[in-house]
């Protein structure tokens, strides 16, 4: 992917913004994860929130018009963020009321950012249950996963390699990536996977349990904690 290599260094100086140790935050609110560690969280802007849903390249999952919507940024190389995905897939099949919103936010290596342009490119050639199918398979492997890595994995799904390159090579898709990491770095996110549930940024995964229990709260009360 003749792109992928050429525009590297110039979202590596953006990245390189998106998560340094000073955006850490102290959490604002109580809560804690599965195995009953504080999780780092902030609130943030409601408008700043909002705009998730109005992302380039992001993939909406679930119940459209859900009365809870969770986002998830993510790197395909993030081990947490691998062993989210099967849990937060369980926590949607479950939940038909819920709304999750994928968001590419691949900081971590070059190799993220080269399977970053596949995925970003793949969203606006598949459905959204076919996406969803190639981001579990994805995370199902195991290794790290590149552009290679994730036009083989996009193949196996019977999206052809020519096709997906070309739209990879793309420079909306450089936009849409550009557009993700500073989103996310105007809301703090200084961890993968991090998530934005209404008003508020969660860093780290905290545990399918302790999502759950976060999205049951803003349903009784409007908060993440009642």
């Amino acid at each position: 992917m003749r792109k992928v290599v050429g525009i590297l260094l110039v979202l590596c100086g953006i990245f390189a913004a998106a998560s340094p140790a000073a955006r850490a935050q102290g959490s604002q609110f109580p809560l804690k994860g599965d195995d009953g560690s504080p999780v780092a969280n902030h609130r943030v802007a409601a408008d700043l929130a909002s705009e998730t849903e109005r992302q380039p390249g992001i993939v909406i999952l679930g119940n459209g018009d859900g009365d809870v919507t969770l986002v998830e940024f993510y790197d395909l190389n993030c081990p947490y963020c691998r062993k989210a995905a099967p849990e937060i897939a369980a926590m949607l099949g479950a939940d038909k009321k819920l709304k999750l919103i994928l968001m590419p936010f691949p900081v971590l290596s070059i190799a993220s950012i080269q399977a970053g342009r596949v995925e970003i490119a793949l969203a606006s050639l598949a459905t959204p249950a076919q996406f969803y199918d190639f981001h579990r398979k994805a995370y199902a492997g195991r290794g790290v996963i590149d552009g290679d890595r994730a036009l083989a994995v996009a193949k196996e799904l019977g999206f052809g390699t020519k096709e997906l390159t070309e739209a990879a090579n793309d420079d909306r898709v450089t936009d849409a990536m550009k557009s993700h990491v500073r989103l996310g770095n105007a809301l703090g996110l200084a961890a993968t996977p991090s998530f934005v549930v209404k008003d508020v940024a969660i860093l780290g995964y905290p545990g399918r349990k302790a999502l759950e229990s976060i999205v049951q709260s803003v349903r009784r009360c409007g908060n993440v904690v009642c």
